[in-house]
């Protein structure tokens, strides 16, 4: 699987993982929900500031971010799993 795409699919099982959403993700970044869609569907890249800036919000190394959902959810701190908005961890 190419790295872009392996990005992703981290990015989406965290996402999942932690209950957030695009616009929960977007608001963490300092960027807007379209920018997180854009990069999600391959219309635009991640870059390795988004990718540090990732890692940094989920608690992970960027290489388990880079590495794949499976490596990236494993990483992941329980503390932020299962996490709904608007709930506390």
């Amino acid at each position: 699987m190419p790295l872009a795409e392996r990005l992703r699919a981290s990015v989406t099982g965290l996402m999942r993982a932690t209950g957030q959403t695009q616009s929960d993700l977007a608001l963490a970044l300092g960027v807007d929900q379209t920018q997180v869609s854009r990069r999600q569907t391959g219309r635009a890249a991640w870059s390795l500031d988004d990718c540090d800036r990732l890692a940094a919000h989920f608690g992970i190394g960027v290489l388990d971010l880079l590495t794949g959902p499976e490596r990236a959810c494993a990483r992941l701190p329980r503390t932020r799993r299962g996490r709904r908005r608007g709930v506390p961890a």
